[in-house]
């Protein structure tokens, strides 16, 4: 990325800024021209946070003060539009560090949900790496795009967003072996993971983020029977926030709890059995077909969206890449002139 679409310098109209105010209240905005931020406080205008250096404290018509900051990439996901629930940032560092998402690397992702782990996955593989993800919905896709411009400024040519189903579509855009890891974000994984064995390299990682218990059994028999992967590893992240003044130090009251399961597992060689596996024959599933089908996504449960509510999300989306894309293009006229 070039220095000047660096998240850096004097706030530009087009910019995302965040402003915590009386109490800590934030309150997150897209600076443009004639905006102001009304709260019972007063007013603050958008012109006022203009050319002032990232981390200024700025006044409004009442007097209160309010820490300006460009938002951070965990600050970002937590207040962008979404069409689809987000992968949470503590998950998505995980996900990156489970799956050993490397700079260069090949990617391929499913669903896209708003983009919120497209953009962790687009930092950590760079511009020299590939991340092509996979969404049924094509709202959901139009959201997820308008997030990730929203916050790079710019569309990032290492991503493509691939409508449809990844069992159907992968099969045509990568090449057998070519892929170096994986993450499947969707109600039912298991129903890809024959495309994925296809798809990645000798040694790739997959990774499936899961939300419930019956999801997590379910592929981990799913890739246990296949023979084509180590034994698959599980775990979930639970983060607790600690309070610390002077000598009052103490875990705060609230904490992020479970919000899904990381499954991992890697791609064997073709024709390799493992030690383990050699020594005691594959078991059979413990399961019936009766079982099978409290795995469905039905059965876990698919929280839907109205068209509605989702035509609305995609508008606010767009609405906030236009403004990211107009202060790229400002500041890419500043360097040049």
């Amino acid at each position: 990325m070039s220095a000047d679409l660096r998240p850096s310098g004097p706030f530009r109209y087009g910019d995302r800024v965040q402003l915590t105010g009386p109490k800590g209240r934030l309150h997150t905005v897209t600076l443009r021209e004639g905006g102001e931020l009304h709260t019972h406080h007063g007013v603050l205008r958008h012109e006022n946070i203009v050319d002032q250096p990232d981390g200024s404290v700025v006044t409004n018509s009442g007097g209160h003060e309010y820490l300006a900051l460009r938002p951070l990439l965990r600050d970002f996901v937590m207040s962008m539009p979404r069409g689809a629930a987000i992968v949470y940032p503590k998950d998505a560092a995980q996900i990156l560090t489970a799956a050993d998402i490397f700079p260069g690397a090949t990617v391929v992702e499913a669903g896209v949900g708003s983009g919120a782990l497209s953009l962790w996955l687009l930092r950590a593989i760079g511009d020299a790496g590939r991340l092509l993800s996979f969404e049924r919905r094509e709202e959901f896709s139009q959201v997820a795009e308008a997030n990730v411009e929203t916050f790079l400024g710019h569309y990032p040519a290492a991503w493509q967003v691939v409508v449809g189903d990844l069992v159907e579509q992968l099969p045509q855009v990568v090449e057998p072996g070519s892929v170096d890891r994986v993450v499947l974000d969707m109600l039912a994984p298991w129903e890809c993971i024959d495309a994925v064995a296809e798809a990645l390299t000798p040694g790739g990682v997959v990774l499936c983020y899961i939300a419930t218990a019956t999801q997590l059994s379910r592929v981990a028999e799913y890739i246990r029977g296949t023979g084509l992967f180590t034994e698959s590893e599980a775990t979930e992240t639970m983060v607790r926030g600690w309070h610390v003044e002077g000598l009052s130090v103490r875990p705060d009251h609230r904490m992020v709890a479970h919000t899904g399961f990381l499954l991992t597992a890697r791609r064997l060689a073709p024709g390799a059995v493992p030690p383990d596996v050699r020594k005691r024959a594959l078991k059979k599933p413990t399961y019936a077909d009766e079982d099978v089908e409290q795995w469905t996504p039905g059965a876990v449960g698919d929280r839907q969206i109205t068209d509605k509510n989702l035509r609305k999300r995609v508008r606010d989306a767009q609405r906030a890449a236009e403004g990211a894309r107009r202060a790229a293009g400002e500041s890419t006229g500043d360097a040049v002139n």
